[in-house]
């Protein structure tokens, strides 16, 4: 199968998953110029605020092209051992590729859940929901450490589905673009959001989960698909109107834009 071919071997063409990353940015982008969510008034102007969350996604895409090749080198290791779910059950091509997307989707929702019920990974994390000017650039604001946990709870899942890459690559361009998606300041008919967020997570499901106050932000987990949320009983709803981004505590909103301040925030000692 062709489909299949082209995604096993994308993990070899970097310019072309840049290409899909860069493209789906630039188009929420535009997008949210054209129907925005909500007026956001940025510290400065919207390039500066971009400029401050491209440098966290230049150091996740920097990460994560180590963990490239381990993710290579187990996805090929579970083939070449029978190990996961996918050899275990003698899945043929599409059922290998659901197990594979389920898995690692649900690799996301987990270490998002994790990072959020750890005091001390909450410290990584806090770097995400500190932006209280949410928009597609939003998305990959990782701090390192958070970025490298996820990329350990994603090796995990691969070696329990025993996903080929051709899974990981699909499941990874779902994420690209699902992350992209759901962070854009972008305003979709309600209908239309409440009806995609039954199996998708949607625009304004995901935006409850960046709302400046618990339990809202202990909620809605969810990278691509909703269903976790759903089965694990952290699904919520707040219409959007009344969703107001950032922290009501942990950290500073003056120093939301300062990149030394964000990157060394972890490491503090504080008594949160």
């Amino acid at each position: 199968m062709k489909w299949i071919e082209y995604f096993q071997t994308l993990e070899q063409r970097p310019l072309e998953r840049l290409g899909l990353l860069v493209g789906g940015l630039l188009f929420f982008w535009i997008l949210e110029g054209a129907i925005p969510l909500t007026k956001l008034s940025y510290k400065r102007n919207k390039l500066n605020h971009a400029g401050v969350n491209f440098t966290f996604t230049v150091l996740h895409l920097i990460l994560h092209a180590g963990l490239a090749v381990l993710i290579v080198q187990l996805s090929d290791w579970c083939r070449s051992s029978g190990v996961g779910l996918v050899y275990w059950t003698g899945a043929g091509v599409g059922l290998t590729v659901l197990i594979g997307i389920a898995a690692l989707d649900f690799s996301s929702w987990l270490v998002h859940w994790v990072m959020h019920n750890q005091p001390f990974l909450w410290r990584f994390h806090v770097i995400h929901h500190s932006d209280r000017k949410v928009d597609v650039t939003t998305g990959l604001r990782h701090h390192p450490g958070d970025s490298l946990l996820r990329g350990i709870f994603f090796l995990l899942l691969i070696v329990v589905s025993g996903a080929p890459m051709y899974s990981v690559m699909i499941y990874q361009t779902l994420v690209v673009v699902s992350t992209a998606f759901t962070h854009a300041n972008i305003s979709l008919p309600s209908q239309i959001d409440r009806t995609l967020s039954w199996i998708l997570v949607s625009p304004n499901m995901h935006k409850v989960h960046h709302h400046w106050k618990q339990p809202y932000s202990d909620t809605n987990y969810g990278a691509v698909f909703s269903v976790w949320d759903r089965l694990f009983g952290t699904w919520s709803h707040l219409p959007a109107e009344q969703i107001q981004y950032g922290l009501d505590r942990y950290y500073p909103a003056e120093k939301d834009e300062s990149i030394a301040d964000l990157m060394a925030y972890p490491f503090q000692k504080r008594g949160d």
